[in-house]
């Protein structure tokens, strides 16, 4: 398996298109945390895609406009976009697309690949680690993705995404998005439909 060192982070470009493709392109990219002095990395195995204002369930639907909250989903494709939900977890997407159009893409899971005494760790005891970046809070809180780090450019660290080994499309199941109210029937989920690691 390469090492961190070896793989290549992922370039504006790859980003800078339409938040449907790069969603689908995403799985199987290796993302890295370092902090502290150390690093995990993991698998992503399932992305959620958001188009821009005419998708009712975006952040940046036409109805709301551009906010405080939702204004990094404006700046340049490839630098991260996070966000706190019920006031207790962070939510961690990418930005894709031209600057000033709000598109982005929700990682919802990843597969850890290194660093798993330290997720759990951020986890807590008992989590079983199949659980430990199942779902986007528990990402967040075991790659230690907050709001701190809305806007970084993702080609940097303490947080980038690496080039991993492509997924077959045999391998990718789509679907609907996962507790949206608006667009629910747009199949914009995508998930390795053999992984046990995805949310659902």
């Amino acid at each position: 398996m390469a090492t961190a060192q070896q793989r290549g982070v992922l370039p504006v470009s790859f980003f800078d298109r339409d938040a449907e493709e790069v969603a689908r392109d995403l799985l199987g990219v290796v993302l890295e945390s370092t902090h502290d002095g150390r690093t995990t990395l993991g698998r992503i195995v399932e992305t959620e895609a958001y188009l821009g204002p005419h998708d009712a369930a975006s952040h940046a639907a036409a109805r709301i406009g551009r906010t405080k909250r939702n204004a990094p989903m404006f700046g340049p494709p490839g630098t991260a976009y996070v966000y706190l939900i019920y006031g207790l977890h962070w939510c961690f997407n990418v930005v894709t697309g031209p600057v000033g159009y709000p598109a982005a893409v929700l990682i919802r899971a990843v597969e850890p690949i290194s660093g798993l005494e330290v997720m759990r760790e951020r986890r807590g005891a008992g989590v079983a680690d199949r659980d430990l970046a199942r779902g986007p809070g528990r990402l967040a809180r075991a790659f230690r993705i907050t709001g701190e780090l809305n806007g970084h450019p993702l080609q940097e660290p303490p947080l980038r995404l690496l080039a991993g080994v492509p997924v077959a499309a045999d391998r990718v199941a789509v679907g609907p998005r996962i507790g949206v109210t608006g667009a629910v029937d747009w199949p914009l989920r995508f998930y390795l439909a053999d992984s046990p690691w995805v949310s659902r």
